[in-house]
């Protein structure tokens, strides 16, 4: 076993003005190593659970999802750049609930008219190809908080009390309804952001990063 030595003056003393002991240096950096490595495993598995695919990891890659499976009022989350996305199948009273003329008046940009964050095809009552799927990124457009579901209708805290279901930032109290519009007077000045998709031939899969104008 490699033994720790300690430098001595002539007197028997810790002489504090030699230099320090080459082994005794190697010790402490070893110690150091071992605790930075058992840091670096503690960390790993909540790093791992957010790792995204394959196609994800390469820069600016298209995501690609099938969803057939998504039941009526399920909602899915998957990564594109690093960013949550989701896709939700909206249930017939859901889609009815966003086609209201006194609903739309509690929104602070109902048409989508502004740029950014809404691409052609998604300017419509729904924000979406097709009225039942929706898809967008769910990142707040105030200060980049990532908003709660909040799919039950009714009074609940910090919504109003005609609720007719959406997403509610809890950070700082905006919420959206469920094509990721905004409502009036709240932190967040714009609807959630629709990315670039598009749907495969038969229609049971979307390519998040992929559009009429982002060719992949």
């Amino acid at each position: 076993m490699s033994q720790i030595t300690t430098q001595l003056d002539d007197s028997g003393e810790v002489d504090s003005n030699l230099p320090p002991d080459p082994s005794r240096r190697f010790w402490v950096a070893s110690a150091c190593a071992v605790g930075g490595v058992a840091g670096v495993a503690t960390a790993v598995p909540f790093v791992s659970s957010f790792a995204p695919s394959e196609k994800a990891r390469a820069a600016g890659a298209p995501v690609e999802v099938d969803v057939s499976n998504i039941a009526p009022g399920e909602m899915r989350t998957v990564e594109w750049r690093g960013k949550p996305v989701w896709i939700m199948h909206r249930t017939k009273a859901q889609l009815e609930g966003l086609v209201n003329e006194a609903h739309d008046k509690q929104l602070a940009d109902p048409n989508s008219d502004r740029p950014g964050y809404t691409p052609e095809y998604a300017k419509n009552d729904f924000r979406s190809r097709t009225p039942e799927l929706f898809v967008c990124v769910g990142i707040c457009t105030h200060l980049g908080c990532s908003p709660s579901p909040a799919f039950a209708t009714g009074p609940q805290p910090g919504l109003p009390s005609d609720w007719a279901g959406g997403f509610f930032c809890p950070c700082h109290g905006s919420y959206f309804d469920l094509a990721g519009r905004v409502f009036m007077n709240k932190p967040a000045p714009d609807n959630l952001e629709v990315p670039p998709y598009t749907f495969s031939a038969d229609g049971t899969r979307i390519v998040i990063g992929i559009d009429e104008d982002n060719k992949g």
